[in-house]
């Protein structure tokens, strides 16, 4: 259904307002001030309304919570629309996986009527978002609620696209986690990706769950979930768990293939996954440090400094001192100490190399016995084909030639019976002819 086939079954009572008036009493972007307590107590929506508390902006920066009213679920339908409905929807429950430039390739035509959507969270959901919709005229709203309600957003997947019209927005508090936080939408009255102004009138404006706004059709070119600017990410990373059990305590990743496998205090999937493969190199999630199966002890000779970020050796300490801490304050000569941190540095890498050397040999002669086990299967899997493809076509032929023996037998019979025939007619001529 178009737009201006749709505007003409919108309802009478509804009139469109104008764009000046819905940019100046629905403004979303940015946030209104935050209203007194008492004025919060003061509702004005009725109090048949749905009221959905909703926040928006980086968790480890700045949050901004708010409550939307939308109208009863009951009183809009495709046929009977909210009396006094304004030109904002809410789009409820839009799947995480979907970015920013997929909704907007969703909406389609519909963007070019949009003055500004923003993305919130709905609390207590993760693993979806809604969208806060201004539309330039209420043709074009209503328009976008019949197209959209209760339309899937993916043929491939079930998540169904839920439009509510949205009698009022609600800005309750503004929380600061941050001292140097990044600027706000409010402080950007440029485009960060064209440096153009943020203007309505080049389709409209589009403000992320962290409160950047951008230009749509800006925005929509951009096909990574995360803001091109904080890159705040809209899909939290999930935990890691055990591939096998699922648990997700003392968790160890295999740095030749990936596996994660738990402890061997857990169920010891890891050091199991060990014995399968020969992967003698395993990760620590929580330390970040590696643990050699074969040597059993952690292959660690280099760590980085937490301070500086230079790499330093783990448990250093000078024959000299007696500090507990291992620091050292004799100083020593700097082409001596130079000449050993050299070859120190080259007694790690040829230990290096020689761990990787081994590592990939055992894993070339891993693969080699794979390969040639697979090779085994397929010539035994070969023979047992040819031998069950003879067997059948033997008992075929077998079958054929038990029937074509049974004919033969049946027509033995049938011709012996003829020649019995032959001479009793012929004996019954001859008796005739004398008489």
């Amino acid at each position: 259904m178009s737009i201006t086939d749709a505007a003409a079954d919108a309802d009478a009572d509804a009139a469109a307002p104008s764009a000046a008036e819905v940019a100046s009493h629905h403004h979303l972007l940015p946030p209104p001030p935050l209203a007194s307590p008492v004025d919060l107590m003061d509702p004005s929506p009725s109090s048949t309304t749905r009221a959905v508390p909703f926040s928006s902006g980086n968790p480890r920066i700045e949050e901004t919570h708010g409550i939307m009213h939308l109208y009863p679920e009951d009183a809009a339908s495709r046929s009977h629309l909210p009396v006094g409905r304004k030109p904002l929807v809410c789009v409820l429950a839009v799947p995480n996986h979907m970015t920013y430039a997929d909704f907007c390739r969703f909406c389609g035509s519909f963007v070019q009527h949009m003055l500004e959507m923003r993305i919130v969270r709905n609390d207590g959901a993760e693993d979806h978002y809604s969208v806060l919709i201004t539309f330039d005229d209420q043709s074009s709203t209503d328009s976008f609620y019949k197209h959209f309600n209760g339309k899937r957003f993916s043929s491939l997947e079930g998540d169904i696209c839920g439009v509510c019209y949205v009698v009022d927005v609600q800005y309750t508090g503004s929380i600061e986690h941050s001292q140097c936080s990044i600027s706000s939408s409010a402080e950007q009255p440029n485009c960060p990706v064209c440096l153009e102004r943020l203007e309505q009138d080049y389709g409209g404006i589009l403000t992320t769950i962290c409160n950047h706004s951008f230009h749509s059709s800006c925005i929509s070119k951009w096909t990574d979930s995360s803001c091109p600017v904080c890159r705040y990410c809209q899909q939290q990373p999930e935990k890691s768990t055990c591939s096998v059990c699922g648990t997700s305590e003392n968790l160890w990743i295999c740095v030749i293939c990936g596996f994660v496998g738990c402890g061997r205090y857990i169920e010891g999937h890891a050091i199991t996954h060990w014995r399968e493969t020969q992967h003698c190199y395993s990760l620590e999630l929580e330390t970040q440090r590696v643990w050699d199966y074969v040597g059993d002890n952690y292959v660690h000779r280099l760590i980085q400094s937490k301070t500086d970020g230079k790499l330093v050796e783990l448990n250093s300490h000078c024959v000299q001192c007696d500090d507990v801490f291992g620091t050292c304050t004799c100083s020593g000569d700097s082409g001596i100490s130079d000449a050993l941190f050299n070859s120190k540095v080259e007694a790690i890498l040829a230990e290096y190399n020689d761990l990787l050397t081994s590592q990939l040999e055992n894993q070339r002669k891993y693969f080699e016995s794979l390969l040639l086990e697979v090779k085994e299967e397929n010539e035994k899997e070969i023979s047992e084909a040819a031998e069950k493809a003879v067997n059948i076509k033997l008992q075929k032929l077998q079958m054929k030639l038990a029937k074509c023996v049974e004919e033969k037998k049946f027509l033995d019979d049938i011709n012996e019976n003829l020649l019995k025939n032959q001479e009793m007619w012929k004996a019954k001529i001859l008796q005739i002819e004398e008489s």
